[in-house]
This record gives C-alpha cells, structure tokens and sequence, in this order.
C-alpha cells in the first residue's frame, strides 16, 4: 500500500532554514510527480510545491516563490523541501503526495509540523 512519511519539521526562528524530507513507497515513484502541501487547522490544504517525474521541472505557491526548493531523489524515493527565510506565517504541517497539481493519493501521511516563532 503507499505509504508517505514525512520528516524534518521542528521549531524555528523567522529567518531560519529547515529541510522536509518525505520517503515514498507502494508506488513507482520515479513515474510521479511529487508535490508538497501544508494545512494550517480550520483552513484548507494547500499547495505549495511540485516537481515532475524526470524532467524536475518545479512550480510554487506565490507564497514560497524565491524561498522554497523542492527536488527529489528517484534512487531514494524521496521528495525535499529546502526552506529559506522561513516567516511566522510558513507554520503549517507538511505534507506530500503524487501528482502535480492536485494529490494522487487519498491516504495522506502524517505529516510533520513546522512552527515559525521566536
């Protein structure tokens, strides 16, 4: 069965820097894009960056545009999110899924919680 497990959130001043890492499995990885979404309580997901299957071609929410980079490891079957100049209101819990711009997978993982304070 697919299985999406999302890693590297945590608790960082504004400014800072964290890395998502999600290891994909149940699936042929390498044949899907990947993208990476955050749902803040009481509001809608929503997307914030997709990569192809091999060509890597990206696309971002206005939001991250200039301060997010998602790229993936098809021998890892792992999708990251490199996250720069992080802003209070980047707090959301992360998630990825297949697809490019809408998810492929009802079955999400659980997450991993990001928190912009200081």
């Amino acid at each position: 069965q697919v299985q999406l497990v999302e890693s590297g959130g945590g608790l960082v001043q504004p400014g800072g820097s964290l890395r998502l890492s999600c290891a994909a499995s149940g699936f042929t990885f390498s044949r899907n894009a990947m993208s990476w979404y955050r749902q803040v309580q009481g509001k809608e997901r929503e997307l914030v960056a997709s990569i192809t299957s091999v060509d890597g071609i990206t696309k971002y929410g206005d939001s991250v545009k200039g301060r997010f980079t998602i790229s993936r490891d098809n021998a890892k079957n792992t999708v990251f999110l490199q996250m720069n100049s992080l802003k209070p209101e980047d707090t959301a819990v992360y998630y990825c899924n297949a697809g490019y711009s809408r998810p492929v997978f009802e079955t999400w993982g659980q997450g991993t919680q990001v928190t912009v304070s200081s």
